[in-house]
């Protein structure tokens, strides 16, 4: 399921840290070292799960986490508490050639404008721990992606699979946000991939 948001709000200037209560969000390049095993592992514990419940893969192998914690062109979110514990992260990007498995001239065919003007953001993924805070750092890190696309006017696109939307209601959940952020925001489903299976009984 791939969902895109038109991000409609008037143009703001972009933070390069947004803190709200006891948490900040950083945005960087790159991501190395201590962070970035931290990172990991908060990443592949949250996504873990979905290994035996989805039929495509969303959990990134190790070598492909640190590519793209390597990879200068897509943007890493990083929610921090005080003690700078990493409590959430997340990926965009506009450069739609740095996002494996999509189609950037898809986009292109759209949205040509924003594509030409590179105003269409994707976000690779958002993990945040499984903890009493989780929201706050999931609302943080939905906050300061939104900033950077409005800023530009921009179009903000993600996808996440059927069974998260059903158990988590994500679509919606993050429609809403978008909406008490911007007041005015409108959600598509762009496109849909089914998985079938054909069995044969035994003659």
């Amino acid at each position: 399921m791939l969902i895109d948001f038109w991000v409609t709000a008037k143009p703001r200037a972009q933070p390069t840290a947004i803190g709200v209560l006891d948490m900040n969000v950083k945005i960087v390049d790159l991501v190395q070292g201590d962070l970035r095993e931290e990172a990991w592992t908060l990443y592949s514990e949250a996504f873990a799960e979905l290994n035996a419940l989805a039929v495509q893969r969303h959990l990134m192998y190790r070598h492909e986490f640190d590519d793209v914690m390597d990879d200068p062109r897509v943007h890493k979110y990083l929610c921090l508490d005080d003690d700078d514990t990493v409590r959430g992260v997340s990926i965009y990007t506009n450069q739609l050639d740095a996002v494996p498995l999509i189609s950037p001239p898809y986009f292109q065919r759209r949205w040509p404008e924003h594509f030409a003007d590179k105003r269409i953001w994707y976000c690779g993924f958002v993990a945040t721990q499984a903890d009493t805070r989780a929201a706050t750092a999931f609302g943080e890190l939905v906050t300061a992606m939104y900033l950077t696309a409005a800023a530009q006017n921009g179009l903000i696109a993600l996808d996440f699979c059927s069974r998260t939307d059903e158990v988590r209601r994500m679509a919606r959940v993050v429609r809403l946000m978008l909406h008490r952020l911007s007041g005015d925001v409108k959600a598509q489903k762009i496109d849909e991939q089914q998985f079938w299976l054909y069995e044969f009984p035994a003659a």
